[in-house]
């Protein structure tokens, strides 16, 4: 704000901001999970049924199965097989001879043979809480006040046991933290885990608080946005970066059309933090959204808890839009020096949304088969923690790093959200230059 100064004179009211020196990094990373349930992934769909009292809907457990065990099922239903002599004779044309068929068949039976990537999740609910709130397990009964009671208290504090990792390891007091931004889905209230979080770590009463709510599963690439432009342009700041979901706001028993959600999210929290050793660089962030895709990917509150719809097309979207997304964003950072880099120079953190948005991506841009390893490994001992998922990522990417010792210079972080968007964020390892020099 100017004052004007009674010769006419303007000055500012207050000192100018002074900007940080280079880009803003991660420093450090703590990761949790509930100590709630841990469902292997191919026992699911029974415990599933079993808890929710619809083992009578057999068609519905089966298909569940097979979404849990064969992600790619739900994906080769949608062209089969036999239409192929069908189609053809239609058409006027010669029917394809059976041996193309059989290769077909084969074709699609090892498709089917692909898993979804998990072999286990977490959760915050148990049978005990949910055989008290038969409200959950049916979306016609109002239930989202008792879910929001239980996670209020549930989300900041498996946010706080993964924050206490990231601190011990930043090395310094709490109370050093000038900025704390929040991300879940799983609050819908004011206060929210942004006020609660604070108070559990005893950060100081002057921190500025940021809460991002329903951002999904780019909460955590949104996040981590917010907080470079935050530490760049307020010198000295320190942030937390806190990202926590708990599934039990959206949990509900089976309709035939929330299957694929419930074989793939499960519970986790991931914050960040910055200090003065970088693990990662944030060196530019873009966010692009795909043009007429607002039905594939989304979430709605309601009275019965928070819906989420998840198309079967969005792979595919994601595959067909994401190089175009990462040359944008090299180009903007790197300028002509991008055209230097090959996708398989860098190293990746993607946000596994499921097995088949992986393998799309591995596939559009021609990546090495343990490019993704991170994103894979997660994705098998955790599920899709929705936001908080990328820190795990980032987590074992810094574990891999450490123990082969050799690691590219340059990276991207990749996110998605309902939109579809798409979050891309430039990433530098400085240790390769470290060791080097």
């Amino acid at each position: 704000m100017a004052i004007t100064q009674a010769n006419g004179a303007v000055r500012e009211s207050r000192p100018r901001r002074r900007h940080a020196e280079g880009p803003a990094a991660v420093l450090a990373i703590g990761t949790a999970n509930p100590s709630g349930t841990i469902v292997p992934q191919d026992e699911f769909a029974d415990q599933f049924f079993r808890v929710s009292n619809c083992d009578h809907l057999a068609d519905l457990k089966g298909k569940l199965n097979r979404i849990c065990k064969h992600a790619y099922m739900f994906l080769a239903d949608t062209v089969p097989i036999p239409c192929m002599a069908a189609n053809a004779e239609n058409n006027g044309e010669d029917a394809p001879p059976a041996a193309m068929l059989g290769e077909a068949i084969l074709a699609q039976n090892e498709l089917l043979r692909k898993k979804t990537g998990i072999e286990k999740r977490h959760f915050h609910q148990t049978e005990e809480v949910l055989l008290a709130h038969p409200e959950f397990l049916d979306r016609e009964l109002p239930s989202l006040d008792a879910r929001i009671d239980m996670v209020a208290t549930a989300v900041p504090k498996l946010a706080e046991s993964a924050a206490l990792k990231a601190i011990a390891e930043w090395g310094r007091p709490a109370t050093d933290m000038t900025h704390l931004v929040f991300s879940t889905y799983s609050g819908c209230r004011a206060p929210s885990a942004d006020l609660e979080l604070p108070r559990l770590l005893n950060l100081r009463p002057t921190v500025s608080r940021t809460i991002l709510s329903l951002h999904g599963c780019y909460g955590g690439g949104r996040a981590l946005q917010l907080a470079k432009e935050l530490a760049e342009n307020n010198c000295g700041a320190r942030v937390l970066v806190a990202c926590a979901e708990i599934t039990l706001v959206c949990f509900a028993g089976p309709d035939g059309s929330n299957l694929v959600g419930h074989a793939l999210f499960g519970d986790g929290a991931g914050p960040f933090t910055g200090g003065e050793r970088p693990l990662f660089e944030m060196v530019s962030a873009t966010q692009t959204t795909i043009p007429r895709t607002e039905h594939a990917l989304g979430m709605q509150v309601a009275g019965g808890g928070i819906d989420f719809h998840l198309a079967i097309q969005v792979p595919s979207l994601i595959g067909q839009n994401v190089e175009q997304c990462l040359l944008g964003a090299f180009r903007a950072s790197l300028g002509d020096d991008a055209n230097d880099l090959t996708w398989n120079d860098m190293f990746w953190a993607v946000h596994p949304g499921g097995r088949p948005i992986l393998d799309n991506i591995e596939s559009v841009l021609k990546l090495g088969p343990k490019k993704l390893a991170s994103s894979q490994n997660v994705l098998r001992e955790y599920g899709n923690m929705s936001g908080a998922t990328i820190v795990f990522v980032l987590n074992d990417l810094r574990r891999r790093r450490e123990e082969e010792g050799e690691f590219p210079e340059w990276g991207v972080l990749l996110a998605f959200v309902p939109g579809i968007t798409v979050e891309t964020m430039v990433l530098r390892s400085p240790l390769r230059s470290v060791k080097e020099n």
